[in-house]
């Protein structure tokens, strides 16, 4: 069973931690997953660099940035990852533009990432109408969930679209924003948590966009299996470094 399975089915609230791969410093990757493991995150999207990252705020740009900077590609994550599964047993999700992959080849990036124990991909820009027709197969051979985004935009019909071809959880943006661009949640959205919750989904969401704290990561999840948090710990790490997620984490949980 993939791993992602596995910890939707743990009776608790999921907390998910995204940073960019290479982020402050080229080799820093492997020992902040470790750390985010060790201080009891759930999950982790391991962001991969893109020039052009069209659903990202201001934060997560500039993070994305400087580990492209520092020389962060495609194949050098791989090769930072390819031991991993020695050390972290919590699902790892890899977060990235299709563009890179699409360069990769992507049956051959879907092999590499089942090679190193990745459990699934999150692709904001390829359309889950090209996932299911071209896609999905390979996806599925290699044993890897592909996770989608709704927003409050997003029609009954298409979400329920979504569900169907999906088999892990649905990445539920809280506004139609980028990322880390607002500080907290309002009726709006409280409404658009409540509309999907009722809507019985067969796969569980999980909140992005606008989780930075304690108080929002516990409005993000009354709804919700759980919640991402990405700008904020990126913030940390540009503001602490990265010795210090252990307090980082205490503080949401």
């Amino acid at each position: 069973m993939n791993r992602i399975t596995q910890k939707l089915q743990e009776d608790k609230k999921i907390l998910s931690i995204y940073f960019s791969a290479g982020y402050p410093n080229l080799n820093d990757t492997v020992q902040i997953i470790q750390d985010l493991e060790k201080n009891g995150v759930d999950l982790i999207e391991i962001g991969l660099p893109f020039s052009d990252p069209l659903a990202d705020g201001p934060t997560i740009q500039a993070s994305s940035t400087q580990a492209l900077h520092n020389g962060m590609t495609t194949q050098i994550l791989f090769d930072q990852l390819k031991n991993i599964r020695e050390s972290v047993k919590i699902p790892l999700i890899i977060m990235g533009y299709f563009n890179p992959m699409l360069q990769y080849g992507v049956e051959a990036f879907c092999a590499k990432c089942a090679e190193i124990g990745i459990d699934g991909l999150i692709i904001p820009d390829l359309p889950v109408d090209v996932y299911a027709e071209e896609y999905k197969t390979i996806f599925e051979k290699y044993g890897l969930i592909n996770v989608f985004l709704i927003t409050p935009q997003t029609s009954d019909e298409r979400i329920r679209f979504i569900d169907s071809v999906s088999n892990g959880f649905i990445y539920m943006v809280s506004s139609a924003s980028v990322t880390g661009s607002q500080s907290g949640f309002g009726n709006t959205q409280e409404t658009y948590f409540e509309r999907i919750g009722n809507m019985n989904l067969k796969n569980p969401q999980i909140v992005g966009f606008g989780i930075s704290n304690k108080e929002t990561f516990n409005q993000a999840t009354k709804y919700a299996k759980g919640a991402i948090i990405g700008s904020a710990f990126i913030k940390h790490l540009s503001e602490s470094g990265s010795g210090k997620i252990a307090e980082f984490v205490g503080e949401i949980r």
